[in-house]
């Protein structure tokens, strides 16, 4: 039998000891000296997790416990995980003004017999569950959201999701499966207490999904809502990828209600990327890169930001087979392999950029030098009087490798493996 969620509806404030069953008032902050510091057991409070758990705390001298949030104790994410929302801080210092308040959560109250907010998590998830739709459907949204709003509310009928001609879109017409028919409350949730137009006083209004800039709920179930229909094949290996153990949601990258979603243009995709890769973004403005700038070619061509089963989410097995898929005539076979070549493209090269030709990753030679050492060729590393007197040595010196082994990807020269021209 499922374990049924039990919901917080107050704050119990009672003394240590107390299981919460009464309830006591917080005493309220000393505003004219700045307020009481909050004095806690601070590693032993971080290594429960909030985990709805009891905390003891000393504030202004007596002892009380309080009902805590969720996970805070190791946040994934720069959104706060589903903690509750308290009141005005600014009298708060100490502990939680010098290492909780930089997490972004509030989990003491300041006003006396405060009431509980539930998590926002927790409230959508059930909203979800069992929540109202609307009847009327996204008219009841665009009585509030309508075209003055600082977002492109209205933009979404220009694009596939808001197109009534799309079979599987949520404003299709006559859909056979969902979401078609559920408008807004398909990716949002259901209205529910949300779409009321008055409020009583003090009272908030019921949270609904958010996404992007405004997202108010894990990444994990904003993506849940998108994975609803984008199920196939390419977003197969999406789960357990970088991007989604680092809490990316889909709306970080993609903007759904924009008419031209940036991230699937040729001129928006690199930029989008750059927006978290700003070391990607610094390489190439150097020198020598690939024509990211230009748009020519873009971040999808060599990874694929859903997931894959490689390394750097590479499209392709290797770094090797990746770079092969433009530069084939670095492929070979060859009568003479280079190993380097052979082993991994990127011992050589920086694949967004460097300041050195070709993408090198030193300059030649010392790039060479880095493997053929000094005992294996006469010129490197000696100066003109430690060279034997023999011609050709002499002509070696402040030359570069590649004048005269100019095929150092491979060669079928029958001079042998010199990689001669």
């Amino acid at each position: 039998m499922q374990k049924q969620r039990r919901r917080p509806q107050s704050l119990p404030a009672c003394a240590t000891g107390s299981r919460g069953n009464g309830s006591c008032s917080l005493p309220a902050p000393n505003i004219s000296t700045g307020g009481g510091d909050v004095l806690h057991r601070t590693v032993a409070w971080l290594q429960s997790r909030h985990r709805r758990r009891w905390s003891d705390v000393a504030w202004d001298g007596e002892d009380v416990r309080y009902l805590g949030g969720r996970g805070l104790g190791r946040p994934r994410s720069r959104r706060s995980r589903g903690c509750f929302r308290g009141f005005d801080t600014s009298c708060y210092r100490g502990v939680h003004a010098g290492r909780l308040a930089a997490l972004g959560c509030v989990l003491l109250f300041a006003a006396t017999g405060a009431a509980a907010v539930e998590p926002a998590d927790d409230i959508l998830l059930d909203k979800l569950t069992d929540g109202d739709y609307s009847r009327r459907g996204a008219d009841t949204c665009l009585g509030c959201h309508d075209e003055e709003e600082p977002f492109p509310t209205l933009d979404v009928f220009a694009t596939v999701h808001g197109h009534p001609a799309v079979a599987r879109s949520p404003f299709a017409m006559g859909g056979a499966e969902p979401p078609a028919g559920l408008q807004c409350e398909a990716c949002h949730g259901p209205i529910g207490e949300h779409g009321r137009q008055i409020l009583p006083e003090g009272v908030e209004r019921e949270p609904i999904l958010n996404f992007g800039k405004r997202g108010n709920a894990e990444a994990s179930l904003q993506n849940g809502l998108c994975l609803q229909c984008h199920q196939t094949y390419a977003r197969a290996r999406w789960a357990g990828s970088a991007h989604e153990r680092s809490d990316m949601a889909c709306a970080d990258c993609h903007r759904i209600h924009a008419e031209t979603d940036a991230v699937r243009t040729m001129t928006g995709q690199n930029e989008t990327c750059w927006g978290c890769h700003r070391d990607v973004a610094a390489d190439a403005l150097k020198r020598s890169a690939h024509p990211l700038r230009d748009s020519q070619i873009v971040c999808r061509d060599c990874h694929d930001p859903h997931g894959t089963d490689n390394d750097k989410l590479n499209v392709r097995a290797t770094a090797n087979e990746t770079c092969f898929t433009c530069h084939a005539e670095m492929r070979g076979p060859f009568l003479w392999e280079h190993p380097p070549v052979v082993e991994d493209c990127m011992l050589c090269h920086s694949p967004h950029g460097s300041n050195q030709p070709a993408l090198l990753v030193r300059r030649p030679p010392q790039l060479c030098q880095a493997c053929h050492s000094s005992p294996g060729h006469r010129s490197l590393g000696l100066g003109p009087e430690q060279l034997p007197p023999r011609p050709t040595s002499e002509f070696l010196l402040a030359k570069a490798c590649l004048n005269c082994h100019g095929e150092v990807h491979g060669s079928n020269h029958p001079s042998g493996n010199l990689f001669r021209r």
